[in-house]
């Protein structure tokens, strides 16, 4: 499987370097975090998304609080690391892979206790880089697991018509993608006729984002408003849905961008198989059920505005959760790095974390 030629993140060894996915698709440009205040913002601000990619951006920026540390004390460097680790934990609540990425950070802090605070710095830069470079090939694991999915799912299907939520490519994670790596991996197996692109509001990560993934890998799409989805799913224009996902219980239900459940519920009244693509990262095995996901409830101002032109005025009352969770009887199943975990999910999950 080859590389995605998309670069969410660049490490010059001091910096990191994000692109600005705000800005994307008309702007490509990098924001250059080199204090762990500018990565905590990164992450709020929405300048790098995604699960697997916030909690790469998190490492880094635990690995870069190190480097801003000066002082001589073993003790204040450790308090100093706690500090920046809370920090970036506040960013955003609903990614589980941001906290798992922090604990993995914060337990290489802990093993290096005694050790000389220059060696630990050079060890929390190696571990962030290891977890980019674990996050790449997790990725094409999960897309080649995804082929084996739509085979059992779809084995009479040679070309496939494809739509996809949000935004879960190379952008969305240190390289390559997760729902989109599927596709990827599909499209390199040659079995991609069409993806349909839902535009995702009120960001428009489907419309910015996913469709300037696919037109730079040469993969056909087309966007659509999100309200459009029933009537493509009516007229045979889906064979599939595959969408990525921010945190996943337990019992195999699976938060991701606000929108998913409507689209869920469509393609299991359209009989059309639901996937979800995540790294074993994104289970919370300590969350029963999607009813214990967190949900962001975001800036009002990203409703009211349309790429920075006001559209709906302030003195009119509005509500911006960023996430829904779809219940696991919409799922047909969870493709992840190690398996495909299908019905039943609780059961399937639990064997996987023995």
């Amino acid at each position: 499987m080859s590389a995605s030629n998309v670069r969410t993140m660049i490490w010059d060894g001091k910096a990191l370097k994000l692109i600005d996915q705000r800005k994307l698709p008309v702007i490509k440009e990098y924001v250059t975090c080199d204090s762990y205040e500018k990565i905590y913002s990164a992450i709020k601000d929405m300048v790098v998304r995604g699960a697997p990619a916030i909690g790469v951006t998190a490492a880094y920026g635990v690995a870069i609080a190190a480097n801003q540390f000066n002082g001589n004390s073993e003790r204040d460097f450790v308090d100093f690391l706690e500090k920046a680790i809370v920090k970036i934990g506040s960013s955003r609540p609903t990614a589980v892979n941001l906290f798992w990425a922090l604990r993995r950070m914060r337990k290489t802090i802990t093993d290096l206790k005694g050790r000389n605070i220059e060696d630990v710095k050079a060890k929390l830069v190696s571990e962030a880089v290891k977890m980019e470079a674990e996050d790449i090939k997790i990725n094409k694991m999960i897309g080649k697991n995804g082929i084996q999915a739509f085979s059992d799912f779809l084995n009479d299907k040679e070309k496939l018509k494809i739509l996809t939520h949000c935004n879960a490519g190379a952008l969305a994670t240190a390289g390559y993608g997760t729902a989109l790596g599927v596709i990827r991996s599909l499209a390199e197996a040659g079995r991609i006729e069409n993806v349909v692109v839902d535009e995702t509001r009120p960001y428009l990560q489907g419309a910015r984002l996913t469709a300037w993934e696919l037109h730079e890998e040469k993969i056909p799409y087309f966007i659509i408003a999100d309200n459009m989805a029933a009537y493509m799913m009516s007229k045979n224009e889906v064979d599939a849905v595959v969408v990525g996902a921010d945190r996943i219980a337990a019992n195999g239900d699976s938060a991701n961008k606000i929108g998913t459940l409507g689209v869920s519920i469509l393609a299991m009244h359209f009989k059309i198989p639901f996937f979800i693509a995540a790294p074993l990262s994104t289970i919370d095995i300590n969350i029963s059920s999607g009813d214990d996901i967190p949900i962001e409830e975001r800036d009002g101002n990203e409703i009211r505005e349309l790429m920075g032109k006001k559209i709906i005025p302030e003195y009119m009352p509005v509500k911006n959760p960023s996430f829904d969770y779809t219940p696991n009887s919409n799922i047909s199943a969870i493709i992840t790095e190690k398996s495909v975990i299908k019905n039943p999910f609780k059961n399937n999950i639990k064997e996987l974390f023995k």
